[in-house]
């Protein structure tokens, strides 16, 4: 290169990449999407920035409904126990947040935090008092979209929401990590427990929402099925195998008496799906 000769430009970031690949503006989500996709084929975009767009793109089209905690399974404390009453459930599930109900699942009056109750090692046991620790709980209905409800999360550094049906009743709950996870993937960390409950959500006697990384062999024992776990693996990889692709968000994949809708999905993998038996 002569002294005169401009030296090229260094290219930023993948963003100044895609923009030279874009010869018109997308006018519809799926168009931006095969943008996007063709520029991770042509190395302009990394496979995990792609999965991790997509997975964006369809935040928007969940509900809180769709990833809560069932209320079954929702591990709550009650303000009227002592403190000796629910120090061993606090200690054992290892979370860092509690609802708190007033005796009924459908009475939440706050949200206690774990670290509170460092208190209540600090020897004046006498004046002890829940009602002084809890926090104010954060109701929001089955219909909230996530990328909505990421946004109040957000401005209002609130991690945990009570999830209500339209009958004021209690559903569920939804933490800022449960919408995250749809972005990002799981997140573990040394207090996760790697059990089928936690995949599985009930949603009625014929409906559950399932993480697409439960072991298939696991679902078996669950739903008294008989798949082969030597086969496949998983129960994305059980839907990958009968619809022959990788499944965007919608598709739908009937294996017997069982329904299966991808509810979110990537390029490469399925994320989360509903499940229905259709008998």
């Amino acid at each position: 290169m002569t002294r005169n000769q401009a030296s090229p430009q260094p290219i930023t970031g993948w963003v100044e990449k895609l923009a030279r690949l874009i010869r018109r503006k997308p006018v519809t989500q799926e168009e931006l999407l095969e943008v996007l996709r063709q520029a991770q084929q042509r190395n302009l975009l990394d496979q995990d920035s792609l999965d991790m767009i997509e997975r964006v793109f369809q935040v928007s089209e969940l509900r809180a409904r769709d990833i809560m905690v069932a209320r079954s399974k929702m591990v709550v404390v009650d303000r009227n126990a002592a403190p000796e009453e629910f120090l061993p459930l606090v200690i054992e599930s290892a979370h860092s947040r509690f609802p708190t109900i007033d005796d009924d699942r459908d009475k939440v009056v706050g949200i206690m935090l774990a670290k509170d109750l460092l208190r209540y090692f600090e020897g004046d046991t006498d004046h002890f008092n829940m009602r002084d620790l809890l926090r104010p709980a954060v109701f929001v209905p089955e219909s909230k979209r996530l990328n909505v409800l990421l946004g109040e999360f957000r401005a209002n550094r609130n991690h945990m929401a009570i999830v209500v049906d339209e009958y004021g009743g209690v559903a569920g709950l939804v933490t800022i990590e449960d919408v995250i996870e749809q972005i990002v993937g799981d997140i573990e960390d040394e207090h996760d427990i790697d059990e089928e409950a936690s995949m599985v959500m009930e949603r009625g006697d014929h409906e559950f929402i399932i993480k697409a990384l439960l072991p298939l062999q696991d679902f078996n024992e669950r739903f008294n099925t008989d798949f082969d776990p030597e086969e496949i693996d998983t129960v994305g990889g059980l839907i990958i195998n009968n619809l022959g692709h990788v499944p965007m968000r919608g598709e739908v994949a009937e294996i017997g008496e069982l329904r299966f809708e991808v509810l979110n999905a990537d390029s490469r993998r399925v994320h989360l799906v509903k499940m229905t038996r259709q008998n």
